[in-house]
């Protein structure tokens, strides 16, 4: 037994961001931007939230799988930047979907969160836990962007991603992940719910911050490696790999990705210069658009890579259906 996803779904703010407004605010260019990272434009929320961005991905998710709400037993949002705390944006999304019979919870895992929530709902189906899953990433990160800091409000954008895992017959693929909190320094922001924070929300530190050169330097090695020990844990040859599904950060990480694995830049899709770097919601974002335009076939081994704030790491192999 193991977890097939069956339906994708997802969302972006109608408002779009390009660079030549960011170059308003920072000193910057449209062809700096689009030279340094890959990204052309990203949407913002207006009068969206997290918690609205995230139902409106899981409905469409569930109408993509021919599911009913009420058949979602386990629902797990990753996100870092949700407009509530309490209750989690699971619950809120349970609400909002009629999904009564779902257990609900919230992971934060930064930009490996969706491969965390597939690994996660993986193990709960292929255990026979719960038959039917539903996975999302979404996030609101525009309200974490500090917008006079060039070295990060270039790259971020909003938006969600979801998909529906049902059990059923077929390999289970074993994940590989990793952490190292040692060098979590690369990537930070502080928590704004606290008293002191509300007094100090021009304090730099409570948007998020980011060393370029580190995060970019760890991506371009990790990422390789933990798709190479996913791949020799589970006996595929890269041969065997249609898609390399990334997390969007950055086109010069994917390009060296696909450079250290010796494998064509073709296998690694990008949608990252419309959206940015959408965190959590990336993979399930360009999931979503690969499948509705026809890219994803049954029998195509997938593997998806997520690589983040933490700094954590992970990759999976799946099997399209």
């Amino acid at each position: 037994m193991t977890g097939i996803i069956c339906g994708t779904g997802s969302y972006a703010p109608s408002y779009v961001m390009d660079n030549n407004e960011i170059a308003t605010m920072v000193e910057t260019s449209d062809e700096w931007i689009k030279e340094r990272t890959g990204v052309a434009t990203r949407h913002i929320i207006k009068d969206e939230t997290t918690v609205s961005m995230a139902c409106e991905a899981a409905k469409r998710a569930l109408d993509d799988g021919g599911v009913r709400a009420e058949e979602v037993e386990l629902i797990i949002v990753s996100t870092i930047s949700s407009n509530i705390i309490l209750p989690c944006t699971a619950c809120e999304v349970q609400k909002e979907l009629g999904a009564v019979n779902a257990t609900c919870f919230d992971m934060s895992a930064a930009c490996s969160g969706f491969v965390l929530a597939y690994n996660t709902a993986l193990a709960y189906l292929s255990g026979g836990v719960y038959r039917t899953a539903l996975i999302i990433g979404s996030e609101s990160l525009s309200n974490l962007t500090n917008w006079k800091d060039r070295g990060t409000c270039i790259l971020f954008g909003d938006g969600a991603g979801a998909a529906v895992m049902r059990a059923g017959e077929g390999r289970v693929y074993l994940p590989v992940t990793h952490s190292d909190g040692a060098k979590g320094k690369a990537l930070t922001c502080l928590s704004r719910h606290t008293s002191i924070a509300a007094e100090r929300m021009t304090d730099p530190e409570y948007y998020m911050q980011m060393d370029g050169q580190a995060v970019f330097k760890f991506a371009v090695k990790k990422v390789p490696e933990v798709i190479s020990e996913v791949l020799t844990k589970n006996h595929v040859e890269k041969e065997e790999i249609t898609w390399y599904i990334m997390h969007q950060a950055n086109s010069r990480i994917v390009e060296g990705v696909a450079k250290r694995l010796d494998e064509p830049i073709e296998k690694f899709p990008m949608n990252l210069q419309e959206y940015g770097n959408t965190s959590s919601a990336s993979i399930a974002i360009l999931l979503d658009e690969m499948k509705r335009d026809g890219r994803l076939k049954s029998g195509q081994k997938i593997v998806i890579a997520g690589f983040g704030a933490g700094l954590t790491w992970g990759a999976a192999v799946m099997e399209w259906i």
